[in-house]
This record gives structure tokens, C-alpha cells and sequence, in this order.
């Protein structure tokens, strides 16, 4: 059997002023795996992410990424595995050009030449962003800057890409385009998101995290669909959107 992409086992975290975010999280993310992680403001889950990469630490329990626990021993490797896309574009962009963006990870990890303008090259062409690499990124629209950040993240070759809330301020052509490529791409991903349409667009399994704790894990559709289990953990659907109608992520 395939070494999942991501392990989570117990995982408990208080931060130092004793705010507990976290009592025990247990998961499994298989490779190539598209799943949403669901829950209210406060649930824990920025926490989470920020120890599927070792920001942060500590706590009780543990984290394991393509079989390496993530620690100060793995620490390099798997801030190479683990991209983390952030909600606003712009606190990734920062070089004069959209290649020397996408550029700067695999260089500083020692990429040179011509090996660096392929991975950069590539990177682009997988979101369709190849024919701007030589513009300013602050020239660019809001959902174009953030399928270039997600450009900056697939350069570094990562075995799991997480979104935080990809289809926040994006119009509709944006949000459909962002769509398109994440479906195309062959690593896992976890998008953290409070847009349940989109979860259920691009995402078959879902997982709520309520109070610190995965609530609920199964198919989106499903959950989306159980108006008690929404209540509880105070997520609701837009109006007159009923995921029973719509064909879920595949």
C-alpha cells in the first residue's frame, strides 16, 4: 500500500497564554486526495495547518507527512512537502516579476540554470499563467495573482498543497479558472474553507472541526446535506443552494 500523504494522530496543542485549540485530532489524507477541512471561526483549524508544516509544535500527539514525522529532524524536507497557499496572494508575491516569484523557493533550495526556468515554467503552465511571467505580479488581477501564488507553492514539487479559503474575492470566471486547475493537479490537497459550494465542487471528502476536534469526516455531499449536523457546528449553505442537486467533486 501507498504511504498516505498525510498522517494525524492525537494531535493536542494549548497555546502558551493556556487557550487549548486542539483536544485530539485524528486523520488520514490518502496521496492525491482532494478534501475540505470544514468548521466555524475559533474550530482550531489554522492551528491544524500550522502543524502540517511545523510552524507550530509541541503539543501532544503527532503529524506525519509521506511517512517523515514532521520535527527538527525532517524540518527541511517537509516544508518542501507541505506548500501552504495563503488566503491573500499578496503575502506571497513580493519580487519584480511573476518569475523571479515563482523562482525564489527552488532557487534558495539550491535549484540553478536551466533545471530552475523548467520548474519554473512548469509551474506556470499548470495554472495557466506561462504568458505572464515577466509581468509584475501588482499588475495583475486579484484571481490572477492568487493562481500565481499557487504557482510559487507547485514549484517546490509538494507531496500536499493547502488552501486557505482559494475562492475568497474572487469573481466568477476566477473562481471557475482557480477550479479548473486545482482539479487538474496530481498532489493532495486540503482546502480549508468556509465556501461550501466550492467544497463540494472540488472536494469529495470533507472533515469538521469543531471546538478542536474532527466533528464529522465522510463525502461532502453528505454532510453538506445533514441540516442537523450544519446546525451544530454552525455552518450554513448560501440561500436556496441544496447540495442534494448538485454532483459532487470527483
Amino acid at each position: 500500500m501507498r504511504t498516505p500523504s498525510l498522517e494525524v494522530s492525537g494531535l493536542a496543542f494549548a497555546y502558551p497564554d493556556g487557550h487549548q485549540a486542539l483536544f485530539g485530532v485524528d486523520f488520514t489524507l490518502a496521496r492525491g486526495e482532494r478534501a475540505a477541512l470544514l468548521g466555524p471561526n475559533g474550530a482550531g483549524k489554522t492551528t491544524l495547518v500550522l502543524h502540517l508544516n511545523g510552524i507550530l509544535g509541541g503539543g501532544a500527539g503527532s503529524v506525519t507527512v509521506a511517512g517523515l514525522p514532521v520535527g527538527k529532524r525532517h524540518m527541511a524536507q517537509i516544508r518542501q512537502k507541505v506548500g501552504i497557499v495563503f488566503q491573500d496572494p499578496d503575502d506571497q508575491l513580493f519580487m519584480p516579476t511573476v518569475r523571479e516569484d515563482v523562482a525564489f523557493g527552488p532557487a534558495a533550495a539550491g535549484l540553478r540554470g536551466a533545471a530552475l526556468e523548467a520548474r519554473v515554467r512548469t509551474a506556470l503552465e499548470r495554472v495557466g499563467m506561462a504568458e505572464f511571467a515577466e509581468r509584475p505580479p501588482h499588475h495583475l488581477s486579484f484571481g490572477q495573482r492568487r493562481r500565481v501564488a499557487v504557482a510559487t507553492v507547485l514549484a517546490m514539487e509538494p507531496e500536499i498543497l493547502v488552501l486557505d479559503e482559494p475562492s475568497s474575492n474572487l469573481d466568477p470566471a476566477s473562481r471557475r479558472e482557480l477550479a479548473d486547475v486545482l482539479r487538474s493537479l496530481d498532489v493532495t490537497v486540503l482546502m480549508v474553507t468556509h465556501d461550501l459550494p466550492y467544497a463540494l465542487e472540488l472536494c469529495p471528502r470533507s472533515l469538521i472541526l469543531s471546538d478542536g476536534v474532527i466533528a464529522a469526516d465522510g463525502p461532502t455531499g453528505t454532510l453538506l446535506s445533514d441540516e442537523a449536523l450544519m446546525r451544530a457546528h454552525r455552518l450554513e449553505l448560501p440561500f436556496g443552494f441544496d447540495p442534494r442537486t448538485v454532483a459532487a467533486g470527483a
